[in-house]
């Protein structure tokens, strides 16, 4: 067998996709190295088939995929297991949050050989080098590695400090090209013709305790500067044209000076884009600050505002200040700024009683429909709380003394029963009942005809007319049970939940 890596991005949605960040930065660390392929499983008919043909060459060693909870598992768990099967001198790696949270889970499976646990920038040349005997460095001294050691035991080395995002090697666009076009990830969405994604920083300054990416950067953050961001984005506008972004960062707007010296580098380049932000970071800029945003594209921020309950708030270890009343006072700020809160709420967190539970509910229902009266215009996004393995933390305490455990192998991650775990629609979580999942999901499907998302824009004219005709008593008199009309309408018109799929994009 020869020395050549795959690089795998198993399928994510349904429709038109993003350009695949993750896999791009793995294949910077190596370009001009080893000899490498993409193979993207959102752009392929058959992906397996074109993974088992680059084997059957004989040449390719290495199967390396990133790999994200949810849909990408129905690829990357049966996929891997095959190619370790047909191939068993071959080598696996993963990457991705679920890989690092999941750890035990993949290394016990027996066809997953490698994990690297955050950043792979210098940790996958380093064991792609060790493995090909050119390093002779200890395997244990490869930092953001999880690996079994010659005595079966599963190991993890030391985390690495992220890097300065701005020293780091230039995405390999035009190799990758050679694989797929570019222009076929361009796609026109709410905010323009040709929407490109990009990725401008790495992890986040917080931690709180029901997100998945807590343990894998340890409340550190690292970005892009403005400049470096303004140039690739630059080549694209210049070569494909280019109209809009979407940032895919944990939390874009974690420094204030580089968003605005962003802003001002883009003013004049009549390009709309959105990110994701926290509303005490946010709060902090001024009027005129959100207003030079805006003026520069920035059309939507997706901002986590997860419970205007402040005691729930502080039972999800959120950190820093927001607050209920924050909420209310940002969304208006927004409302005056003319830019779209995004607003994404986490219910059914575990409480001591069922009855807790039900009334921190139906209390985070009213707050919404608070939202939306002081600005229709926000956008809701409605998630049930998932649990996610932040070792050590009261909430983790919390859930595993109400009787929830993990899946302990790979092949039950995609099981039925837990195949929408990771998208936060149906967790199998012991205090949350069935009639509770059904008054949320009533919920949500009303507020989603009488507000439908300004992101899904074939929904407009007459459709959202008549949406908002047949949800509007339903939606002010509290009235959510069985609302089969609103379901039959979003079905014939595919209405698309960006919170499931992203935005609606051509």
């Amino acid at each position: 067998m020869a020395n050549k890596i795959i690089i795998f991005n198993p399928k994510s949605a349904n429709g038109k996709h993003r350009l695949p960040n993750s896999i791009l930065q793995v294949g910077a660390s190596i370009h001009g190295k080893y000899n490498y392929v993409f193979v993207d499983g959102n752009m392929e008919s058959n992906p397996w088939e074109t993974i088992n043909n680059y084997f059957k060459t004989g040449e390719f060693k290495y199967f390396c995929s990133t790999v994200m909870p949810g849909p990408q598992l129905k690829q990357a768990i049966p996929y891997a297991k095959n190619i370790k099967s047909l191939y068993p001198e071959s080598v696996t790696i993963w990457g991705g949050y679920f890989a690092s949270n999941q750890y035990k889970a993949c290394l016990e499976s027996g066809y997953i050989d490698y994990i690297v646990n955050g950043p792979g920038d210098v940790t996958f040349p380093k064991l792609i080098d060790h493995l090909e005997g050119k390093n002779t460095e200890n395997i244990s001294l490869i930092r953001n590695l999880i690996y079994k050691n010659n005595k079966g035991e599963i190991t993890q080395t030391v985390k690495e400090a992220l890097l300065d995002q701005d020293t780091l090697p230039s995405y390999p666009y035009t190799y990758f090209n050679t694989f797929y076009p570019l222009e076929n990830y361009l796609a026109k969405t709410f905010m323009g013709q040709k929407t490109f994604a990009y990725h401008s920083s790495m992890g986040c300054p917080f931690s709180c305790s029901f997100c998945a990416v807590v343990p894998i950067y340890n409340a550190k953050w690292k970005a892009k500067s403005a400049n470096t961001i303004y140039n690739d984005l630059r080549f694209f506008k210049e070569k494909y044209n280019v109209d809009a972004i979407e940032f895919h960062d944990n939390n874009f707007f974690t420094s204030k000076k580089r968003v605005l010296e962003f802003s001002e580098l883009v003013l004049n380049d009549n390009i709309e884009w959105w990110g994701e932000g926290r509303i005490d970071t946010l709060n902090k800029y001024s009027d005129n600050d959100l207003k030079l945003m805006r003026n520069a594209g920035c059309r939507m921020i997706f901002l986590g505002a997860e419970t205007g309950n402040d005691k729930v708030l502080k039972q999800m270890n959120k950190g820093g200040t927001q607050s209920g009343q924050m909420i209310k006072d940002f969304v208006l700020r927004m409302k005056k700024a003319d830019i779209i809160p995004e607003l994404s709420f986490v219910l059914g967190m575990p409480a001591e009683t069922e009855n807790e539970v039900y009334n921190n509910i139906l209390w985070d229902i009213n707050f919404i429909k608070e939202i939306k009266a002081l600005n229709p215009d926000a956008e809701v996004i409605i998630y049930l709380y998932s649990p996610v393995p932040t070792e050590g933390s009261e909430l983790y305490q919390q859930i595993l003394d109400a009787g929830f455990s993990f899946p302990e192998t790979l092949e039950e991650w995609i099981a039925p029963s837990w195949e929408k775990f990771d998208l936060r629609k149906n967790p199998l979580t012991p205090w949350l009942k069935p009639y509770m999942i059904d008054k949320i999901q009533n919920f949500e499907t009303v507020l989603n005809g009488y507000y439908p998302t300004a992101s899904d824009f074939r929904i407009k004219g007459y459709k959202k007319q008549l949406l908002k005709l047949l949800s509007g008593y339903r939606f002010k008199n509290g009235w959510y049970k069985y609302p089969y009309e609103i379901k039959a309408l979003h079905k014939i018109w595919k209405y698309r939940q960006p919170e499931l799929e992203g935005f609606y994009s051509e």
